[in-house]
């Protein structure tokens, strides 16, 4: 699945750490396992709340303290959407924009 952390971490995009987990059927890079379930969550969220198959990519934008703008991606489809989550990776809020 495409991001657009490139350098890093699928979700914040830190060079650090050294986790890996199938996301989508493809291999991506964490820096630790809470951004991986953090990142597991949402996309399970999206496909929830779109009824789609698989997610092709999810533009992030923000941080933990702020929360995350997002678009998610499937085909010539996208799906907007807000999410903050707790400090151990549960979701805070979700919303549609």
């Amino acid at each position: 699945m495409k991001t657009n952390n490139e350098e890093g971490c699928g979700l914040c995009n830190a060079t650090w750490g050294e986790y890996h987990r199938n996301i989508e059927g493809e291999d991506m890079f964490f820096c630790c396992n809470i951004c991986a379930d953090i990142f597991q969550n949402m996309v399970e969220e999206v496909r929830k709340r779109t009824g789609w198959n698989t997610i092709d990519g999810v533009e992030l934008h923000g941080n933990y303290s702020s929360g995350r703008e997002c678009t998610a991606y499937y085909g010539n489809s996208e799906f907007k959407y807000y999410f903050r989550t707790y400090g151990d990776g549960r979701m805070m809020k979700f919303e549609e924009r």
